[in-house]
Order: structure tokens, then sequence, then C-alpha cells
């Protein structure tokens, strides 16, 4: 399966800056809670305060999976509380990241 979602960043330069040099570096085990999920190929990009995933996952990979996963990692929590400083939810959502809908494909 093929997911793609969107997330806000704050408006700041220096914390947009802190945001992609601790992407440059991310720790093996993010990267092994990412793949131990089921999760076989993820990218991130960004335009200006708007990052967009593409995610690539195997028939293990389920959304709630991973969260409960995540819930109990210690290494992951830390991760995640860090990300906060950098990212905000969009206006009306609870969620950092948001699944998008397909709208096309060729």
């Amino acid at each position: 399966m093929k997911y793609c979602l969107t997330l806000e960043l704050k408006n700041d330069p220096a914390l947009i800056k802190e945001y992609e040099d601790h992407h440059k570096k991310v720790g093996s085990e993010i990267l092994g809670s990412i793949t131990g999920s089921g999760i076989t190929n993820m990218e991130i990009y960004r335009y200006e305060t708007r990052l967009f995933m593409i995610m690539e996952t195997d028939e293990t990979f389920s959304f709630e999976r991973k969260a409960a996963m995540d819930a109990v990692n210690p290494v992951v929590q830390q991760w995640e509380t860090l990300m906060l400083k950098y990212q905000q939810p969009f206006e009306g959502s609870t969620q950092k990241w948001v699944l998008m809908n397909k709208i096309f494909q060729l």
C-alpha cells in the first residue's frame, strides 16, 4: 500500500532548519521502529511550512498497530516529544500528520 500524509511546520526558519537537521541524522532505533511496523519506504518533502510524506507499506502495516508499537517505545516517545517543537496540527485537527485523499492517478 501507499499512503500520503501532510503536516504543517511552525513558521520559523530557524526551527525549520533544526527540523531538517534532525532528519539528516535519524537514529537507528527510530528507523527500526519505522521498518518494524511494516513501512518499507518513506520519503518526506517540504515546501515552505508544508510537509508531504509518502509511505509504502507491506501487508503487516496498520496505523493502529504502528500507534500501539510507538506508545510503548520510549525512544519513539522521546522523538515525538522533540518533534512537537517543530510541528503543529492543521486548523481543526488534533493530529499532526493527516492522511491525504488521492484525487488523480495516471
